[in-house]
């Protein structure tokens, strides 16, 4: 249970909820950390009430440390589900803080760090996780890699394929390994991005990988539903998470991150989680092989 007063569905100006740009540059080295952004993010710490959706539920969270998958983790916490976090180990201070705030709150969190490039890593990450949780019928694929280059030519070899093994085939690793023990009823939710739908060139690599997500989710819902699992993706626009001041995007445009969607200003990962809720309970049994855009207003197609 949620401590604010405010909780998330109060209802508001969208357009002024939150923090609007500009933003002070803040530059930082990736993976980047929670601590070192102003404003602070939102993952609705303080703001989203649970009530029970989730329950008995064991979900399997990558990139759960810091951004839109730490508001997952402690949305689902929230709702009563069990969570297992995958992260870098860069990461730990940002994970041990959400370790303390579920735990503290009576929840149950497995942290589980590890690159996501191996193949090995990837296969085992899902066992373990459904080892310490007695099951897994959740899986939110939603870790990323993305470095700002403007030009094509600025991209290497090495940054093109570290984007490609975060961001795609971590997916199909931990995608089919799950799909060999999750039971009817299971949820697997990938996160793709509007970069998938209307790609900036500054962003190639990670734009192309987002454009697979999206390919991906709606061919395997296809399938993976033979089983009784259902498979959707989510596409954020802007949200302000380390991964933009960390090499995302240039300060520049940290500097002005949101403010050319039509609320003017970036999503607060305490404002996507509820999607992944969604996605992941029984509210959503009807719904397989979608893509939900969650954009600020900014229309995907």
């Amino acid at each position: 249970m949620a401590k604010s007063k405010d909780p998330q569905f109060t209802m508001r100006d969208p357009r002024t909820a939150y923090p609007q740009p500009p933003f002070p540059k803040q530059p930082q080295d990736a993976p980047g950390t929670i601590a070192k952004m102003d404003p602070a993010p939102d993952h609705g710490e303080d703001s989203y009430v649970g009530s029970g959706r989730l329950k008995g539920r064991k979900a399997l969270i990558t990139g759960g440390d810091s951004g839109i998958g730490r508001a997952v983790a402690i949305a689902y916490a929230r709702e009563g589900a069990r969570v297992c976090v995958n992260y870098l180990e860069a990461e730990e201070e940002d994970a041990q803080s959400l370790k303390s705030l579920i735990e503290g709150e009576g929840g149950e969190i497995t942290l589980m760090p590890g690159d996501l490039m191996d193949q090995a890593f990837c296969e085992g990450l899902v066992s373990k996780a459904a080892d310490a949780m007695d099951g897994l019928d959740i899986l939110v694929i939603n870790a990323g890699k993305q470095v700002r280059q403007d030009d094509v030519q600025d991209i290497s070899a090495e940054q093109f394929d570290q984007t490609m093994k975060t961001n795609v085939y971590a997916m199909f690793w931990m995608a089919r390994a799950a799909l060999r023990l999750m039971p009817p009823g299971s949820a697997i939710i990938t996160t793709t991005s509007i970069q998938g739908f209307s790609p900036s060139p500054a962003l190639l690599d990670y734009a192309t990988t987002k454009f697979a997500i999206r390919g991906f989710t709606e061919a395997l819902a296809q399938t993976a539903i033979e089983q009784g699992i259902r498979v959707n993706g989510i596409a954020p626009g802007p949200f302000w998470t380390p991964l933009q001041p960390s090499g995302g995007q240039s300060q520049e445009k940290v500097h002005e991150f949101g403010s050319s969607t039509p609320m003017k200003r970036p999503g607060q990962p305490a404002e996507i989680a509820p999607a992944y809720v969604y996605l992941a309970s029984g509210e959503s049994s009807y719904v397989a092989g979608e893509i939900l855009g969650l954009t600020g207003g900014k229309p995907i197609s």
